[in-house]
């Protein structure tokens, strides 16, 4: 056979196989080639059909698929080659495509036209359908009127009587959507990647963040700023836009772990030179421990004093009497290790505020203020006559 006779034998092939399908029927094929306007399906053998790109876009314009991807659609015209539909328009919907959109899944385009009890009535083609108020969408507290008048897309859930009696629903498709949106997502977050969202919830140890399509990622209350953040909400509302870094992504279980200071400069990077051993720096204590204070000398830069660096009291763990969270004072530098971030400090007491209204006395040193101040009051009363008998005794002495 030569090559013309080959072209002609493929060319009456394709026409055969074209023919082989009818109107309404749902098929399966190849995504070939993209074109401007239209997709190029290999339906088999060498048939070919087209289909146009606007069915092959989410909401948002995106194409959903490539060149090798396959899609089932319904043949929805056979002249001058095959046409295909992956939705059904309204208008143009027969009882027989119908039938044929429900045992294949295929979405079918419908208007809303009114709410009735239980949910509302839809009218494709034709045909009356009801959606289950369930199932009208995914968001849970949406009114009637809002849905009232909306051409919507919907998948057929349940076909009976020939076609007289349809259930509809459009949460389906929004749901299978939101699956194959938050899919990409998650390929798109890997550790180290910064991304948009939104503050879903706020709790105390940290926010949730939705990054798209239901996938939420945490953002740490550790993780919001360089400077010790007492509650998320000192930093974050419900609703707010934020841009975070991926810190970490768990897949069993599933968690993405978000960060916020990570995008902002990290105050220890000008800390050399500025600070040196022998220094002594103003500081808030911001909380205590066992071993001692951490004392924050600026906004991310915290130190340590330890309890043994505190005045002794006579008895375990006295030194945190003398001092509370939130007293300010002067603290000066015992030790330096910028590798590892760390200070240690000691609190200067001449150069504290805030200490006296922070000491809470023992009985014992109560008892010891209350025998002093007698003893003063005494010292007070008769330092005339103490006076000259020390000055009687003075020459005694010499």
């Amino acid at each position: 056979m030569t090559e013309p006779e080959e072209d002609f034998a493929a060319m009456f092939e394709a026409s055969l196989k074209a023919k082989r399908f009818e109107r309404g029927e749902t098929i399966e094929g190849t995504i070939v080639a993209i074109g401007a306007d239209v997709a190029f399906v290999n339906v088999g053998g060498k048939g070919e059909a087209i289909i146009a790109l606007d069915e092959l876009k989410n909401e948002d314009g995106a194409l959903e698929v490539a060149a090798g991807d396959r899609i089932q659609a319904m043949v929805v015209s056979t002249e001058g080659g095959l046409t295909l539909s992956r939705t059904l328009a309204r208008s143009a919907a027969s009882a027989r495509q119908l039938e044929d959109a429900f045992h294949a899944g295929l979405p079918v385009e419908g208007k809303v036209e009114r709410a009735v009890k239980g949910g509302y009535e839809v009218r494709i083609a034709r045909q009356r359908a009801f959606c289950p108020a369930s199932q009208i969408d995914i968001a849970r507290n949406t009114a009637p009127a809002d849905h009232e008048g909306h051409v919507y897309t919907f998948r057929i859930i349940e076909y009976k009587e020939g076609g007289k009696n349809l259930v509809v629903s459009r949460r389906a498709l929004q749901e299978e959507e939101r699956q194959a949106q938050a899919a990409e997502i998650r390929r798109s977050i890997v550790p180290g990647a910064v991304v948009s969202g939104r503050v879903a919830s706020v709790v105390d140890f940290g926010a949730f963040v939705d990054l798209g399509a239901g996938v939420q990622g945490l953002l740490h209350v550790s993780e919001m700023g360089w400077s010790r953040v007492s509650h998320a909400s000192e930093v974050v509302t419900p609703g707010q836009e934020i841009t975070v870094k991926v810190l970490r992504v768990d897949e069993q279980p599933e968690r993405i772990a978000l960060g916020l200071k990570q995008l902002m400069a990290d105050p220890w990077s000008t800390v050399q030179g500025r600070y040196e051993v022998g220094q002594v720096r103003p500081g808030r204590i911001t909380r205590l421990a066992e071993f001692g204070a951490f004392v924050e000398l600026e906004p991310g830069i915290e130190a340590l004093a330890h309890a043994s660096t505190f005045a002794p009291t006579g008895h375990a763990g006295g030194w945190t009497r003398t001092v509370s969270v939130g007293m300010t004072g002067g603290f000066e530098i015992l030790s330096l290790d910028l590798e590892k971030k760390r200070f240690g400090v000691a609190l200067v007491l001449e150069g504290a505020s805030g200490a006296d209204e922070a000491a809470v006395p023992s009985p014992d040193e109560e008892l010891g203020d209350d025998k002093a101040r007698a003893d003063a009051e005494s010292s007070q009363g008769f330092g005339s006559l103490a006076d000259k008998l020390r000055g009687a005794l003075e020459p005694r002495r010499k």
